[in-house]
């Protein structure tokens, strides 16, 4: 089906400026954190604390931008994206760069809730899991494009003068961004508003008053921390077994694949045979994946796990996204998607951290089998509290 120009216009920005964002995160950031002399769980600190920066403020922007529109917050975050880079020529200490990359982080805290609620805006009632999951597929292609290009320019040149690249490289967001209409209606923006604390708390209690909001943010939290605590200590497990690392690589790689070719053809699946039947088969992908990952050393069986997880991944994000963009009011769709968007930050947080806990405990087969258990009760919970609400939706 034929895109419309904003849409297309939007999914080259967000490419860009994923890219150029990833170039900065991986492998680059750890490299220039350590030769400014951060080590042990600084280093992790610095490396991670952009997603706390969307942990707490997605849902602020997708607020804001239910209020002012989105085409500018859409160009505050190019700024972001652009002249951040810059700064990082300046820095001399770790303490300097974890301020750096806290403030950077307001980035992707507000192109994540905003894009999306953006792509809502345009979508058709009946296409917009496909939108969506067309959108995300040009923005993971920036996660993988970004760590490839990164890696190639430090052959020839210094941390700081990639950064500067980097900024150079994002200065082109502009270009697609400012192509951009705004998305709400006109006649939306002449009605008598709130003010904006009163504004921001009526936004913040219509999303908490929604079920999908907090049952499918939930559950892509739970989704997070069973595929963040793979990528902590898979590597370790494969180790400690006496595996190749490079099988390891190719397992994530395989993956992923899956996860960005079939995102669109999933988003179509969940327009069509409802976005809930389409989480919950995720959901089950998911938990019948993780416990298989223990094979990984039983020759071809390995593919197996790789292709469900990503697969598993395809089939929920675009979909929950869909079912909160219908399940809240218009004129707090930012705020909804924040929400959600704030609620998969904390799996990515928590992930390594409970699935550490958790391998402690109950070693690694056993931590596995009891996130698959954990997301076969979540799939459970959510389908029997909203699947009667949206019949009871439907009959009325």
């Amino acid at each position: 089906m034929k895109r419309s120009k904003p849409f297309l216009f939007l999914m080259l920005a967000d490419f860009i400026a994923r890219s150029a964002y990833q170039m900065g995160k991986t492998p680059l950031l750890p490299i220039f954190a350590a030769a400014l002399g951060a080590s042990g769980a600084f280093l992790g600190l610095i490396v991670s604390v952009s997603t706390v920066t969307g942990l707490f403020l997605k849902p602020l922007f997708g607020i804001l931008s239910d209020r002012w529109g989105r085409r500018i917050w859409l160009l505050i975050g190019a700024g972001f994206f652009a002249f951040m880079p810059f700064l990082y020529g300046f820095i001399q200490t770790p303490e300097q760069l974890l301020v750096i990359r806290l403030a950077h982080g307001l980035a992707t805290a507000i192109y994540g809730p905003v894009t999306l609620a953006f792509i809502a805006d345009l979508a058709r009632n009946n296409q917009i899991a496909e939108d969506i999951g067309w959108f995300e597929m040009a923005r993971s292609g920036g996660y993988i494009a970004g760590p490839a290009l990164a890696g190639w320019l430090l052959l020839s040149l210094d941390p700081v003068a990639v950064f500067t690249t980097i900024g150079l490289i994002s200065c082109v967001i502009f270009l697609p961004v400012l192509q951009l209409p705004e998305t709400r209606p006109r006649q939306a923006r002449k009605r008598p508003r709130q003010r904006l604390l009163p504004h921001i708390f009526s936004a913040i209690r219509d999303g908490g008053n929604s079920p999908a909001v907090w049952l499918t943010g939930g559950l892509e939290a739970v989704t997070f921390i069973a595929l963040y605590t793979l990528k902590a200590f898979l590597p370790i497990y494969a180790l400690e077994a006496g595996l190749s690392i490079a099988l390891v690589g190719f397992y994530f790689s395989l993956s992923e694949a899956a996860h960005v070719l079939s995102k669109p053809f999933c988003g179509r699946l969940g327009d069509r045979v409802g976005y809930l039947p389409a989480i919950s088969l995720g959901m089950l992908l998911l938990a019948a994946a993780l416990p298989l990952v223990s094979a990984l050393d039983d020759g071809p069986l390995f593919l197996l796990p790789a292709l469900l997880t990503g697969l598993a991944q395809a089939l929920i994000f675009p979909a929950a996204k869909a079912l909160v963009s219908q399940s809240i009011s218009p004129e707090h769709l930012g705020a909804g998607m924040g929400l959600i968007g704030m609620l998969q930050n904390f799996g990515k947080v928590a992930g390594p951290v409970f699935g550490g806990f958790a391998i402690a405990a109950l070693g690694y087969g056993g931590a596995l089998l009891g996130l698959s258990a954990l997301l076969i009760a979540g799939t459970v919970v959510i389908y029997a509290l909203l699947a009667p609400r949206r019949q009871l939706g439907a009959s009325h």
